[in-house]
């Protein structure tokens, strides 16, 4: 498929996809040149191009997700390794905001019952 296409099924600018190609994110496995030197992009890089968005949202850097992307796609068992360490420290780090959010939440929701309980006794 050509860029237009996989742009407009991904929700993704065609400038990014050429990015993310720039950046090395979209290996030959996900593209090819063709004769004319247009890139023809393959169905699995609508999921590949559709999981960057997810794990961006998630917190991950490009670099990041490259990182574990290439790790995760290598045969070799020490690479498998590191690639488990990389994942750890996401969980562990993504842990730690989840706890920083639900304390906001919580002094949020606190402000807003004493706000509501002073407007409640003035009344």
């Amino acid at each position: 498929m050509k860029i237009n296409e996989l742009a407009k099924k991904t929700g993704l600018m065609a400038s990014t996809i050429r990015f993310y190609e720039q950046k090395g994110l979209l290996d030959a496995r996900y593209v090819q040149r063709g004769e004319n030197n247009y890139r023809d992009y393959c169905e699995e890089t609508v999921e590949h191009l559709l999981m960057i968005k997810e794990v961006q949202a998630a917190g991950f850097t490009l670099a990041e997700f490259k990182e574990l992307d290439e790790a995760c796609n290598a045969a070799d068992g020490l690479v498998t390794q590191k690639a488990v360490t990389f994942l750890q420290r996401k969980i562990a780090a993504t842990g730690e905001k989840i706890a920083e959010l639900e304390r906001v939440q919580t002094y949020l929701t606190s402000k807003l019952a004493e706000m509501l309980q002073e407007e409640n006794a003035s009344v």
